[in-house]
């Protein structure tokens, strides 16, 4: 329709914008300081192709072995012995769907799960989502704060308070490593990953559990939904497993890699970011087992079956276990999984402020803002409670992560479920089927802990 004769003959043409049609803004993109900035080789084999994906997944699964975990871990532990361990299975197995799905729809639409939900969803919804999103990031901080501060308190005798302060100076290591590129803060986070999970592999041989039972204790058990107590803790491992606002960040990290656009390179996409994640998330689950078990075959066998504070945990196994190196690797163990979960938890406040808001601040005070929405209330809490009932405040707050969960699963759903806009590379039907029970048992499980509550049971 808009054409001009060259030599070539006509050619089709665009007009020049008007006042009244200017160009659009260029389109808003996830975490803009890593964007696309990992490049995917398109020569070389699969290997080489799956490694450039490695890397995100570990950053999500650091969420799933925080100091929240270890709360709910140790009283899960040291209450019912290896009963609990079905519930970290299942939990993980949800959440390496939910993942999966995450990836896909990162992936496919170009958009994080916030600005998804900006886009598609009416303002007051999408205000209360936010609200909803940063009081999960809240309460996720508030664990992860405290558990760090614990663990320099442990390790050096860092008052509570103190530690707290100084556990937020990781804001700095996040520009830090951001500028030197995404890869190094991978490579810490995933190096830091392996050393806890050597230091486990350590404290397991020194605790020798019984081996028949634990295998055991990953067969679901009736009385982890008849008993209030089991229900309550159980709760709070699936909201420390399948944590809120790493639905967000997930979808938020895949766009680092810069892979094709076409359907057939995204499709390829979709599956190594899902590999990725996989095998991360085994690996915190690995973790989170190697917690519980020893909580069981230490406290829950020697009679100590109300052993939930991380303090007293580390105070009674050198004497227990009968070595002084099972404390300390226990205390370094939790200095890792507090400073790895601290990072992400900043890069997720970053990601849904964004996402929700569409606010555009430079990195340093980008930085401060989300890290100070989070640390506030640690600080508070920890100024009103100092070190007794930090148990009860981290188990909490994996119950309010719990309570938070069906207001991104649902959102996650409805887009993973979206043909209309993911088209070929909308989920395959098995794994929608199975997100949407899991997004049922979720409810139901938060339903039933808030009838009892009302109830006074």
């Amino acid at each position: 329709m808009f054409s001009r004769c060259g030599e070539s003959g006509p050619v089709l043409t665009r007009p020049e914008p008007t006042a009244a049609a200017e160009a659009p803004p260029a389109r808003e993109v996830s975490l803009p300081e890593i964007h696309r900035s990992v490049v995917v080789p398109n020569a070389g084999g699969w290997l080489r192709r799956l490694l450039a994906f490695v890397g995100p997944g570990y950053l999500v699964a650091v969420g799933y072995m925080d100091p929240g975990n270890w709360a709910t871990a140790l009283a899960g532990g040291s209450a019912f012995g290896y009963t609990l361990l079905s519930v970290a299975l299942v939990s993980s197995l949800m959440a390496m769907l939910l993942q999966a799905l995450c990836a896909r729809v990162g992936i496919a639409t170009g958009r994080d799960l916030a600005q998804l939900c900006r886009e598609r969803f009416p303002r007051p919804v999408n205000a209360v989502l936010w609200v909803l999103a940063e009081v999960a990031i809240c309460a996720t901080d508030l664990a992860e704060l405290i558990g760090t501060a614990i663990a320099l308190q442990l390790l050096f005798g860092i008052p509570l308070l103190l530690g707290v302060v100084l556990t937020a100076a990781d804001a700095l290591l996040i520009l830090w490593l951001q500028n030197r590129g995404v890869r190094w803060l991978e490579a810490l986070i995933a190096g830091l990953i392996f050393l806890v999970f050597g230091c486990f592999a350590v404290q397991l041989f020194m605790a020798q559990p019984v081996w028949s039972e634990v295998f055991a204790g990953y067969i679901p058990s009736a009385s982890i939904v008849t008993d209030q107590t089991q229900l309550y803790i159980a709760i709070g491992i699936l909201g420390a497993t399948v944590m809120p606002h790493n639905l967000y960040l997930h979808t938020a990290l895949v766009q680092s890699r810069a892979y094709g656009l076409d359907v057939p390179a995204k499709r390829e996409a979709i599956r190594f970011a899902s590999v990725d994640s996989t095998v991360a998330l085994c690996l915190a689950l690995t973790v989170n087992s190697a917690i519980l078990i020893t909580a069981a075959a230490v406290f829950h066998a020697g009679g100590r079956t109300e052993v939930a504070e991380i303090g007293e945990a580390y105070e009674l196994l050198a004497p227990m276990v009968g070595s002084a190196a099972a404390a300390t690797l226990f205390a370094v163990a939790l200095l890792f999984c507090g400073l790895n979960a601290t990072v992400t938890a900043t890069i997720a406040g970053q990601a849904v402020m964004e996402g929700f808001l569409g606010l555009r601040l430079p990195p340093v005070l980008r930085r401060l803002v989300t890290r100070l929405v989070a640390i506030v209330p640690a600080i508070i809490v920890t100024w009103f409670y100092g070190e007794s009932g930090t148990a009860q405040l981290l188990i909490l707050s994996q119950v309010i992560l719990s309570l938070q969960l069906p207001f991104a699963v649902v959102p996650l759903m409805l887009f993973a479920s979206d043909r209309a806009r993911l088209g070929a590379l909308t989920a395959p039907r098995w794994q929608l089927a199975l997100g949407w029970a899991t997004t049922a048992v979720v409810v139901m499980l938060n339903l039933k802990l808030l009838w009892d509550f009302a109830l006074g049971e």
